[in-house]
């Protein structure tokens, strides 16, 4: 597909990218003239140009010409310049990733498979990957965890590697596999003062959002819809919360979307409505006590099941709000 492109592009431009180089420097040099005009110190050597041979003229006389031999092209060829530096882009991805991989992208696959698994914006030195299967159908992953221990970066590595899967380049993981897909996210969502919106009212608009487009994507045969939901509904309380997630994932899961969602409610996977169909996994943290200071670590390393361990409370408390006697 490479080459296809290249020699489309190269048709665009009338078989040589260096015709239109040429025209548009040659457009340059004219335009840079006619600046003088408002230079302070050629100014005045314009001017008297202009009194003795009317520049304005023939320099509006040559750009006339030029708009009538190349206007109509013109705009194709900064198309094809677009064109060229995204593939240049990701040709530069791939050379300086070496390690990264060319995904597999397969209309007859069901999931969404990374083999350790990894957020493309994350040093190598620090990053940590995991392995991630999301799908089949009327399946979808379950993210628990405590606050930081990487549920967010999750699903933030999920979605940039689809993303660039379907871009053309390569993914941040040992081995990448998916189906086309239709990504879409609720994720740091947004009150607005002006448009009299509440925090809980923007999210129910992102969801109705997404749950629409699953119906669209439902009815084609090309592609399907991957949603990331991260720690949705979180304005409202705990019992509604619940009640209006389940619903929402009915939705999703009914329509053939794949997915994740992290959440802090656990009940989540003993919903009657949705544990036939969640897989569960978490991250976890440890404490260490060292000279009397409570230090918190993360291995962000996903796990089988529903989070075992919570940190909110400990975090209160290495944040100085403790408990007043």
């Amino acid at each position: 597909t490479g080459i296809t492109a290249f020699d489309r592009m190269r048709s665009v431009v009338g078989g040589s990218f260096t015709q239109p180089v040429s025209h548009l420097t040659d457009l340059q040099r004219r335009l840079r003239v006619a600046a003088w005009r408002h230079s302070s110190l050629l100014g005045l050597l314009y001017l008297i140009a202009q009194i003795f041979a009317l520049c304005d003229f023939h320099l509006l006389n040559w750009c006339e010409r030029w708009r009538r031999a190349h206007g109509a092209t013109a705009p194709a060829w900064f198309t094809v310049l677009a064109e060229l530096e995204a593939l240049s882009s990701l040709a530069a991805v791939a050379h300086d990733e070496p390690e990264w991989t060319f995904p597999t992208v397969d209309p007859a696959l069901e999931q969404f498979t990374g083999e350790q698994l990894g957020h493309p914006l994350i040093r190598a030195q620090v990053r940590v990957s995991n392995d991630v299967t999301l799908g089949p159908p009327e399946t979808f992953l379950l993210v628990s965890g405590s606050n930081m221990s990487g549920k967010s970066t999750l699903l933030r590595s999920i979605g940039t590697n689809v993303i660039l899967a379907q871009t053309g380049a390569p993914v941040c993981a040992r081995e990448c596999s998916l189906p086309p897909l239709v990504v879409a996210t609720s994720m740091r969502i947004d009150d607005s003062l002006e448009d009299g919106v509440s925090f809980y009212m923007a999210e129910l608009r992102r969801l109705k959002e997404i749950v629409d487009l699953a119906v669209a994507t439902e009815q084609r045969v090309d592609c399907r819809l991957l949603y990331l939901l991260d720690e949705i509904l979180l304005g409202t309380n705990s019992r509604e919360r619940h009640v209006a997630v389940v619903r929402v994932m009915k939705h999703l899961l009914s329509h053939g979307a794949i997915g994740a969602i992290s959440t802090h409610d656990l009940e989540l996977a003993q919903s009657p409505d949705l544990q036939h169909a969640c897989h569960c996994v978490h991250f976890r943290e440890h404490f260490v006590e060292e000279n009397g200071v409570t230090s918190m670590h993360f291995d962000y390393q996903m796990r089988p099941g529903i989070a075992t361990t919570t940190n909110a409370i400990k975090l209160l408390e290495m944040v100085g709000l403790t408990e007043r006697l």
